[in-house]
């Protein structure tokens, strides 16, 4: 299963959103905050920090093979990678 934290209008979230949906991939998607930094969901974000270590977004899990990737360009390489 893969999941995504990222924020909606956030032009990396896109790209990390459009690799996925260009590789048929199935997801669940969270939107702790605003691309801005509002909190939006309290549990999400309290779990995007736990899980991740950083309040930073976009952030992958796939708990498949169980890693953890942010920055969108670095999401985008492993989706190529492990799911091309």
């Amino acid at each position: 299963m893969l999941e995504l934290y990222q924020a909606e209008g956030c032009p990396y979230c896109e790209n990390a959103r459009e690799k996925m949906t260009e590789l048929g991939l199935s997801y669940t998607i969270h939107n702790p905050r605003t691309a801005e930094g509002e909190q939006r969901n309290s549990q999400t974000h309290e779990e995007l920090r736990t899980l991740g270590g950083e309040d930073q977004i976009p952030f992958l899990i796939d708990h498949q093979r169980g890693e953890t990737v942010y920055e969108s360009d670095d999401i985008v390489s492993y989706l190529d990678e492990h799911y091309r």
